[in-house]
């Protein structure tokens, strides 16, 4: 199971690195263990632009990693794996002033985390709250589920931008997946954290 963070996982605050500001999304308590329950694993999968725009240091997204972990805990979940991309092409930091191929809709981020936690794109769900995350899924081969709570503001749809599902929200999310998949992220396992 591949979550986007930020308006999907945890409420959206634009550019926080703040463990305290950081609060399950509406549905998550409910949603996460009923996936668990139901055999999937959780990957993290994020655009974190702000290191490139210069809004906070690379460094500080160690603490944001433990955090969602110590709130998943909290539920009785586990997080196999925390990926994030720092880049961003207007950025203001050099070393990250770049296009790439993890930051979503790029599957790279997807794709890694997949081969690490040894998970089928194909057998595997994708949850995000804009298109962008969406794409990023279809393109890896996921089935995917879109969260309608007003954060995909421009709708620009193509053959790779189309959700396999609508949902309100995590929960609405999880009863759709549980009564359609069997889980590709099966087993507990360790999460690296990567660019």
């Amino acid at each position: 199971m591949f979550l986007d963070k930020d308006g999907t996982l945890v409420e959206n605050i634009p550019y926080n690195v703040d463990p305290a500001c950081m609060h399950l999304a509406p549905g998550a308590e409910r949603a996460l263990p009923m996936l668990a329950d139901a055999g999937f694993r959780f990957a993290v999968i994020t655009n974190q632009p702000g290191v490139a725009l210069g809004h906070f240091a690379e460094s500080a997204l160690a603490d944001v990693h433990a955090r969602l972990r110590e709130m998943l805990h909290a539920i009785g979940v586990a997080l196999a794996g925390f990926y994030y991309c720092p880049h961003h092409p207007d950025g203001v930091i050099p070393a990250y002033a770049v296009r790439c191929d993890c930051r979503k809709p790029a599957p790279g981020l997807v794709l890694c985390a997949a081969r690490e936690l040894d998970a089928d794109p194909r057998r595997s769900w994708l949850i995000g709250d804009i298109l962008d995350d969406i794409e990023a899924g279809n393109r890896a081969g996921c089935r995917t589920v879109l969260l309608d709570n007003g954060n995909e503001t421009e709708w620009v749809l193509d053959a790779q931008r189309h959700p396999g599902h609508i949902a309100r929200d995590l929960l609405g999310a999880a009863t759709i997946i549980v009564g359609t998949s069997r889980p590709a992220l099966a087993h507990a396992g360790a999460g690296t954290e990567v660019p």
